[in-house]
């Protein structure tokens, strides 16, 4: 069997560290012992992306933010579904997360990062919800395993209520608010209830018909 090397490892704001995996074609990204992310299984990060776009269909020019670049899963399924007038901004907290796309994971990535539609923010994603009024379409989480700061303490501040508010806020009436989970969290959905959103919790799989089962939240700010 191959064995796994360690290609790079980048520091997180706040402690800790990620580490970049290579065996073969294949390639990981670790948090100490857990696996954030594998190069074979995208299913359920494609799904977050389809199942968002699916819900502001027909709007012109739709507004995205993506939080967390990872292995570009989510960017490109969102591209493929979107026209030629949408704009994606991708907002990665680790540089170094963008320099393995550009550089050692650029084939996984297919150029996606080259499509014009795309900007790439290096910063907190909670900084540019909180920034926006009424300004984003969709609003798409895959910065942690689920719905608490798992990468980092900072980013409980995206799923209390607080940033539940500030994210609602953040979206124009119907915009949709999507989380990606490993697993369910009852008392997120009732969270994302209380904070005035439609929620669905939808079950997907990280590999087609196989693989984890994984939790996508869509929640859809209602309108008026």
């Amino acid at each position: 069997m191959i064995p796994w090397v360690q290609l790079d490892s980048a520091p997180i704001p706040g402690g800790g560290a990620l580490r970049l995996k290579q065996r073969g074609s294949e390639f990981s990204i670790m948090l100490d012992t857990n696996e954030l992310m594998n190069s074979r299984l995208s299913g359920s990060e494609e799904a977050l992306a389809k199942l968002s776009c699916e819900r502001i269909q027909g709007r012109s020019a739709p507004k995205i933010l993506i939080g967390g670049l990872g292995m570009g899963f989510t960017l490109r399924a969102a591209l493929a579904a979107l026209g030629n007038d949408a704009s994606v901004t991708v907002a990665e907290l680790v540089p170094a997360v963008v320099a393995w796309a550009r550089g050692p994971m650029a084939q996984v990535f297919g150029g996606c990062l080259n499509d014009p539609r795309v900007a790439v923010h290096e910063g907190d994603v909670g900084s540019l919800i909180r920034s926006d009024t009424s300004s984003w379409d969709a609003i798409l989480l895959d910065v942690d395993n689920g719905p608490e700061g798992l990468t980092r303490q900072g980013n409980d501040a995206l799923y209390d209520f607080s940033g539940l508010a500030a994210a609602h806020e953040a979206l124009k009436p119907g915009g949709v608010f999507s989380v990606w989970s490993s697993g369910p969290d009852d008392h997120f959905t009732r969270r994302l209830r209380q904070a005035g959103f439609s929620v669905d919790e939808i079950g997907t799989r990280a590999r087609g018909k196989r693989g984890a089962r994984h939790v996508i939240w869509i929640a859809t700010k209602r309108a008026g």
